[in-house]
């Protein structure tokens, strides 16, 4: 797309030809165009409302019901927060009851809607201009908050930012733009010197607006984290999905904090205790039960804490994985009973699952370099359980020696 084709979709016809289009089908695609341009719509305008058919379809998935009135680009809504995320960043910027909130690099808006929603104004920016068209027309219902071309760098802040009640959030990019994965996606950066605008410019924003947020890599360094500020790594349905900064008067919590969130259980928020988990020493070690930590609760260094409350011990440092002998529940970890505890061998395994006419396998690992077809070739076994049964093994270690737990979900 470009700016007037953003500006032809905004418009009162653009919206009612949106409107107009059916379920998102891609067999139907070119009929429906076809159909389309019969009817005297401009191709250009055609194009681009049946992209924004198939991205509205894509985007429900982050947006439910909501994106039926947003448009998007590619990109924009491959990187945009989800909105269940989004609000809970809106949520702190609320709270401080802030005149204005300067979205610095917003993206399609996901987070400016969510605090406009919330009652927060916000001056929103973005270097590219279709994008920021978008996220201007994103933002239509709610009329005092705006989006404009601007670049992070130029923006200067105000001499008293506490007088004036403002405050900052910026998502840095974290894609190199033009540059694909196997899956067609923006390649994503993990390091803090690849940050666009860049680490020093985040921090010096930061300093000069006291309520500032960021939306930055779960590859987050511990110990980048500036003194006094906040930083939480955040998780959706298990999958962590971003490390949010926070200072000043923000940063609830200064340190480090797991947030944990999905569409079916409450948010869960696990806290610095300090405390250190201990490791198993040997298979002997091993209890009744395992333990698979939220990977937000592991990019966060908060296992010690967890380990603590279990009761229980690392498996293997820093995959997650932890034991106990009582059948503790913990809203941060997925608890699941040991059928059995050996030393990882292909062979010896394959016969363990043969004796016991296992058919199908679910693997789970979280460190190692065990390819899991080549593994399931030397098991001579699939996933699907077949005539046979289904088992679940974990692969590990154990004081630096792999090993193989059987478990079932509890």
């Amino acid at each position: 797309m470009n700016v007037e084709q953003v500006r032809a979709l905004a418009s009162p016809d653009g919206q009612a030809l949106l409107r107009s289009l059916p379920p998102y089908d891609e067999s139907a695609v070119f009929t429906l165009q076809a159909s389309l341009r019969a009817t005297g719509v401009p191709a250009d305008l055609v194009a681009a409302a049946l992209t924004q058919q198939r991205l509205r379809a894509r985007a429900r998935a982050k947006f439910g019901e909501f994106a039926d009135d947003m448009l998007f680009t590619s990109d924009g809504l491959e990187q945009a927060t989800r909105i269940e995320v989004a609000t809970v960043h809106a949520a702190r910027f609320a709270s401080l009851s802030l005149a204005t909130v300067h979205d610095l690099g917003c993206g399609i808006g996901a987070d400016a809607i969510t605090m406009s929603v919330l009652g927060v104004t916000v001056s929103a920016i973005d270097a590219d201009p279709v994008t920021a068209a978008v996220a201007d027309t994103n933002l239509r219902p709610w009329p005092e908050s705006r989006a404009r071309v601007g670049l992070v760098e130029d923006f200067v802040p105000p001499a008293d930012a506490m007088r004036d009640r403002i405050g900052a959030w910026l998502d840095p990019a974290r894609r190199v733009a033009g540059v694909a994965d196997a899956a067609g996606r923006a390649r994503r950066l993990h390091r803090l010197e690849d940050l666009s605008p860049s680490w020093s410019t985040v921090q010096a924003i930061a300093a000069a607006v006291p309520a500032t947020g960021a939306k930055l890599a779960p590859s987050f360094p511990h110990a980048a984290l500036p003194p006094g500020a906040e930083a939480q790594w955040v998780s959706w349905e298990g999958d962590v999905v971003e490390c949010s900064l926070w200072w000043g008067p923000l940063a609830r919590r200064p340190g480090r904090t797991a947030l944990l969130l999905g569409a079916r259980r409450p948010s869960t928020l696990v806290e610095d205790t300090g405390d250190d988990a201990a490791a198993a020493r040997s298979l002997a070690d091993l209890g009744e039960w395992f333990h698979e930590a939220d990977r937000a609760v592991v990019q966060a260094g908060l296992l010690g804490g967890v380990a603590a409350r279990l009761g229980g011990l690392e498996v293997d440092p820093g995959t997650g994985y932890l034991t106990t002998h009582d059948a503790v529940t913990l809203p941060e970890t997925k608890r699941y009973a040991v059928r059995a505890a050996f030393p990882f061998h292909a062979k010896s395994l394959r016969g363990w699952l043969r004796d016991r006419g296992i058919t199908g396998l679910t693997i789970k690992k979280r460190a190692g370099r065990i390819d899991d077809a080549a593994l399931r070739r030397q098991l001579r076994i699939g996933a699907g359980a077949g005539d046979g049964e289904q088992a679940t093994i974990v692969l590990t270690r154990v004081a630096g020696d792999g090993v193989v737990l059987v478990v079932d979900p509890a």
